[in-house]
This record gives C-alpha cells, sequence and structure tokens, in this order.
C-alpha cells in the first residue's frame, strides 16, 4: 500500500480518503487550518491523519488535488519543491462559475488545468482523472445503471500504471478505464464539464459520469 496525500477537505476529497483508507492506504487530508479539519472532516475514519497542505505534499508518495480548480495552479505551484518527485493527481475542474454557482466557463480554454500544472511542476508527472463524474461516483462506479468510464491523461506510464491501480481499489474495473495518451488529452475531458450545470439543472443533483458506450 502507499502513502496517499489528499489537498481539499471537501465532498471530493473527504469521499476519496474514506474509500482509499478502506482499502488499506496511508491516507492524510491536508487542512488550511485546525477549524477546516473540525468542520469538514467529522466522521472520517480514525486512521486517516490530517497535516497542513505543505507537510502532506511533503511526506506522502502520491497527492491527489481536489482543490477548487481555479486556484489550484497557484496553489499547487507553490507546493513546487515538496511535489517533485511526487505523483501528482488532478480530479479537478477549472470554471469560473456562473450566477447560479454552478459551473461556467473554462478558466483554460484551448489547454486544461492539468496541462498548465504539469507546465508548473516539471519534476511531478501529472495524471488526470476522475473529473467527469459527481463525486460519489468517483468511489462507487457500480451504483449507476449503466457502467461508468474513467479517463486517466498524462505524460509519465509508470504514474499512469500506478494512478491505475489506485483506480481498481476505489471499484473500477480495468475493462472501465480508457487511457487517452499524454496530458494534453486532459483538455477533452476538462472540456466536458461544460455539459454538467445544463444537467444538473435538468435533473437535480443526481449519481451521473459522462461516459463512453461501446
Amino acid at each position: 500500500m502507499t502513502s496517499i496525500g489528499i489537498l481539499g477537505t471537501g465532498r471530493v476529497g473527504t469521499n476519496l480518503a474514506r474509500k482509499l483508507a478502506a482499502a488499506g492506504h496511508h491516507v492524510t487530508l491536508g487542512v488550511r487550518s485546525p477549524e477546516d479539519t473540525a468542520a469538514r472532516t467529522a466522521g472520517l475514519a480514525p486512521r486517516i491523519a490530517f497535516a497542513d497542505q505543505r507537510t502532506t505534499a511533503r511526506t506522502t508518495d502520491t497527492v491527489i488535488n481536489a482543490t477548487p480548480g481555479d486556484s489550484s495552479l497557484e496553489r499547487l505551484t507553490d507546493l513546487r519543491a515538496e511535489l517533485a518527485g511526487k505523483i501528482l493527481i488532478d480530479v479537478s475542474n477549472a470554471t469560473r462559475d456562473a450566477p447560479d454557482g454552478l459551473p461556467g466557463d473554462l478558466c483554460y480554454p484551448g489547454s486544461s488545468l492539468a496541462e498548465q500544472l504539469q507546465a508548473a511542476l516539471p519534476d511531478t508527472p501529472v495524471v488526470k482523472t476522475l473529473n467527469t463524474m459527481l463525486f460519489m461516483v468517483m468511489t462507487a462506479p457500480d451504483t449507476l445503471a449503466v457502467p461508468p468510464t474513467v479517463y486517466v491523461s498524462g505524460n509519465d506510464e509508470g504514474a499512469k500504471k500506478t494512478v491505475t491501480g489506485l483506480l481498481g481499489d476505489l471499484g473500477w474495473q480495468p475493462e472501465r478505464i480508457e487511457d487517452l495518451g499524454d496530458i494534453t488529452t486532459a483538455r477533452a475531458t476538462e472540456a466536458m464539464i461544460l455539459v454538467v450545470p445544463h444537467i444538473l439543472r435538468r435533473h437535480g443533483f443526481k449519481p451521473f459520469a459522462v461516459s463512453l458506450a461501446r
């Protein structure tokens, strides 16, 4: 098992922490303040550790970015030294909020958050995944009526192999994991977020994923 740091203690980060800890991994949640720990992590397994984000990035082998995508680049660039040599799994989407608070326009049209992170963190292999679904599907893909797809993008084949193994621990079957290629392919999956607000406005906050049908 590996040590996994998760930056972000919202629904995405805590959901991933529970499932990865249950699978036997050593999980550290990176919080911004002690108040963040108390307010946002109630009910988590006692074996999940907590630390500030800089310590979390420095002391774990694999780091998951579950911070808000519109501020992730600045936040993670500040952790460049701590992230060097680590695998960074980016599950965020960088969008500007629409007036109703749902995702709006892309922050990096013609590019992607994952590409921006890889350029800013040259010593850290970045792998994009899990950003084309609501958070509850990330750790329970079998709950959907139709088997969903999870996409993977990244330049480093070894890092993608590690991430694929972690996806298996989250419940994803190998045939539902689609390796799209290098990190530039993340702009395609990040653009899929543009359909999400329309689905949510029409159907409400129900689990779904943007999947590949064959």
